[in-house]
């Protein structure tokens, strides 16, 4: 009897194993199954940005590679540079439609669709890269993101920053305001707004076209990076005189945005990499432009002898009071705009407090 019972309780013991095992098997068939589906998802990536151009082509390289070894192939994006598949300028309307599933770009180019839009790229006098940072992941910025790129059927997300920009390339010594009327410059969203009401001119091109642009003369002025993108455009070749800081553009953030049918078609999971994988993105990207931007600023001085200048303090005050009043105009124009504009400028309010105390203190302290 008692042997009986022995084996009564193991043949009970096999069956329950045998049970579990069955239902592990079938969990991971369905886990198994899940990931075959998703497995083979092929996203285009299309970019403003010239094709694995030093910085933000390469930046927008690295996201998509990111975004597949983070997957474990799951999903494999493909990058189109600028005019690849799309023209650069064209590439919000393409993923909105659904033509690609990705874009690479900055927000500011969108102020035809949602004057918002500039605010979550680079403010005149704003922000700076780790400020912007902080206002998007924990200010409230990213959810104010969301909400003007929703009626497109757009979710961003922030990939990249370049930090502080120059002020730009010009072929005339800045004096005065005065020397900014009349100049027929590239300089895109508020920074354009800033110039215009100065009596310049503000020209819109995708970065392909501003060499070509201000050696023939089209445009007289031209910002766009820093020494380590200028450099790379040759930008030296067409003008003399390069101007810092840039107080256009403080600390500007760059961009992903995806297609939200595509983005909700993905579980959770990688959905999850995708965003984070932008994160990593932005962060990258930052350190890479404050890595390699002086040794190329080095270069452009003592190799091309381009002729380094500061805007005079009595120009940047001018410009400063400019700035609030055009930004704070254009805020007033819609009330998601103004809600925006609230959200950024009572943030940077109380971090311009902190960073006297702290980051600006410490920059003063280490050049005395």
């Amino acid at each position: 009897m008692k042997y009986r019972n022995v084996i009564n309780k193991i043949l009970i013991g096999v069956f329950v194993v045998s049970g579990v095992l069955v239902g592990c098997g079938k969990q991971e068939e369905t886990a198994m199954s899940t990931v075959k589906e998703f497995e083979t998802v092929h996203w285009k990536m299309v970019t403003t940005w010239p094709k694995n151009f030093p910085g933000m082509g390469t930046g927008a390289n690295k996201l998509a590679e990111l975004i597949t070894e983070m997957s474990g192939g799951r999903i494999q994006v493909k990058v189109y540079g600028a005019k690849e598949l799309v023209p650069p300028f064209e590439i919000f309307d393409a993923v909105s439609r659904g033509t690609a599933e990705m874009g690479h770009g900055a927000s500011y180019y969108w102020k035809g669709k949602s004057e918002a839009a500039q605010f979550f790229a680079a403010v005149p006098f704003g922000l700076t890269a780790q400020e912007m940072n902080a206002w998007l992941y924990q200010g409230g910025g990213m959810a104010l993101w969301q909400e003007v790129y929703a009626p497109f059927g757009l979710v961003p997300t922030a990939a990249g920053n370049t930090g502080v920009q120059m002020g730009g390339w010009f072929n005339k010594e800045i004096n005065s305001l005065a020397d900014l009327k009349g100049l027929k410059m590239r300089i895109p969203g508020l920074g354009g707004e800033v110039l215009s009401r100065l009596g310049g001119t503000p020209v819109s091109l995708p970065g392909g076209e501003i060499f070509t642009s201000l050696q023939s003369g089209a445009i007289d002025a031209t910002e766009w990076v820093g020494p380590y993108n200028d450099l790379a455009f040759g930008l030296h070749k067409a003008a003399k005189f390069y101007y810092y800081p840039g107080w256009h553009e403080p600390g500007t953030t760059l961009e992903s945005f995806v297609n939200k049918q595509a983005f909700e078609a993905l579980p959770e999971d990688l959905q999850a990499i995708v965003l984070n994988a932008s994160r990593v993105a932005n962060q990258d990207m930052l350190a890479d432009f404050t890595a390699r931007n002086n040794q190329a600023l080095e270069t452009l001085v003592k190799v091309h002898s381009v002729q380094l200048r500061k805007f005079p303090d009595e120009v940047l005050k001018q410009l400063r009071s400019i700035s609030d009043e055009v930004v704070a105009e254009v805020a007033a124009k819609d009330p998601l705009s103004q809600k925006v504009y609230q959200s950024f400028k009572k943030f940077r309010d109380q971090v311009v407090e902190w960073h006297g105390v702290s980051e600006q203190a410490y920059l003063n302290a280490r050049t005395l």
